[in-house]
């Protein structure tokens, strides 16, 4: 068992994986209710183009649905993916290769995790 400041892998010591485990359960809980309420907007917009007569083709107004559609469906996909590499982050931290990077075996900087908390790569190899 580890004694607080404990070294535990490149994250640092059990303060450190504490930290990080909650940074990513924090952003996890805030990804998974962006992409409820992306689902809600979705399910709204198709929802409201059944309802219409519009024609994407020729309505003015089809553009701007079809467009609207499209947006908060990319927008949903990336929210998914951030999901998955949250959760891919998490079961970094619980193997030990959380904050190392996986081209280069470096440690992954604090400022790089605080900004990009599921980062699997160092700035340089990111680059």
């Amino acid at each position: 068992m580890h004694e607080p400041g404990d070294e535990v892998g490149p994250a640092g010591t059990d303060a450190a994986t504490g930290d990080a485990r909650a940074a990513l359960l924090q952003a996890r809980v805030e990804t998974a209710s962006q992409i409820a309420a992306l689902s809600r907007d979705l399910d709204g917009v198709i929802d409201a183009s059944l309802d219409s007569n519009a024609d994407d083709e020729h309505d003015p107004e089809g553009a701007t649905i079809a467009f609207e559609r499209a947006q908060v469906a990319a927008l949903l996909v990336g929210a998914r993916r951030r999901l998955a590499e949250l959760d891919a982050a998490l079961e970094r931290l619980d193997a030990g290769t959380y904050g190392t990077c996986e081209r280069c075996g470096s440690v992954i900087p604090a400022e790089r995790l605080a900004v990009r908390p599921f980062a699997r790569t160092c700035v340089g190899c990111a680059r």
